[in-house]
């Protein structure tokens, strides 16, 4: 009996332990939840709760590992942390600085990703890699991009800083910095130049198609007023 109770006690000062180096090494990450997830309460929360910050902290260790050409246990750790928070991290991706995973559920970025600063990804996006081929084969998203819930961002393209992808798009070529891509394939429109703010409404996106047809009926209303 006082051997459980030993286990239980020094697992739980292992436990204090993480949890206090997490919240050292990781403070900017914890904030950047609170700062964009308004469900966010205190800084214990996300700390202890948050399955985004676990992956990310596992990502963190594994990609050492993986620099170190210690392939096998860097993969375990990685496939060990999907198992337990539902985002797959490749340990070969390279991650900035206050990387934000909401929800994450279904998140999975491959071996050759490359993803910026203060990137909010949402639940369900894949930054992926097309065909066999070796090398760089998964996408680079810049500074402040937000890729929105169920998005797919797909091959060795480019997403430019300050873009928002839409949830649901499926985006397959370059995006320009400044712009928000929607649609499947992914269609590209402009903000008018402006950086996309964090909490733009996912449902509020411009649709360059219904751009046109607008601009088209405005065209049309003119040639009418002209008769």
């Amino acid at each position: 009996m006082s051997f459980l109770i030993n286990l239980i006690f020094i697992l739980f000062v292992l436990f204090l332990i993480k949890m206090m180096l997490i919240a050292v090494y990781f403070h900017d990450e914890i904030n950047e939840a609170r700062k964009k997830d308004p469900a966010a309460k205190s800084f214990l929360e996300v700390l202890i709760l948050y399955q985004g910050l676990h992956a990310l902290v596992s990502f963190r260790v594994a990609h050492f590992l993986y620099k170190m050409r210690l392939f096998f246990p860097a993969r375990l750790i990685s496939q060990t942390a999907r198992f337990f928070t539902g985002i797959e991290i490749h340990p070969g991706a390279k991650i900035g600085k206050r990387l934000f995973i909401d929800h994450g559920f279904g998140v999975v970025i491959g071996e050759t990703a490359i993803v910026g600063d203060n990137v909010l990804l949402y639940q369900g996006v894949t930054l992926g890699g097309t065909g066999l081929i070796k090398g760089k084969r998964h996408p680079t998203v810049g500074n402040n991009v937000v890729v929105g819930a169920g998005a797919k961002v797909l091959g060795d393209i480019t997403i430019g800083d300050n873009s928002y992808i839409g949830a649901n798009a499926v985006v397959i070529h370059d995006v320009p910095p400044n712009s928000t891509v929607v649609g499947v394939p992914g269609r590209i429109t402009r903000q008018d130049g402006k950086k996309i703010e964090v909490s733009l409404d996912h449902i509020h996106t411009l649709d360059p198609i219904m751009q046109n047809i607008e601009e088209l009926q405005k065209r049309l209303d003119e040639l009418e007023k002209r008769k």
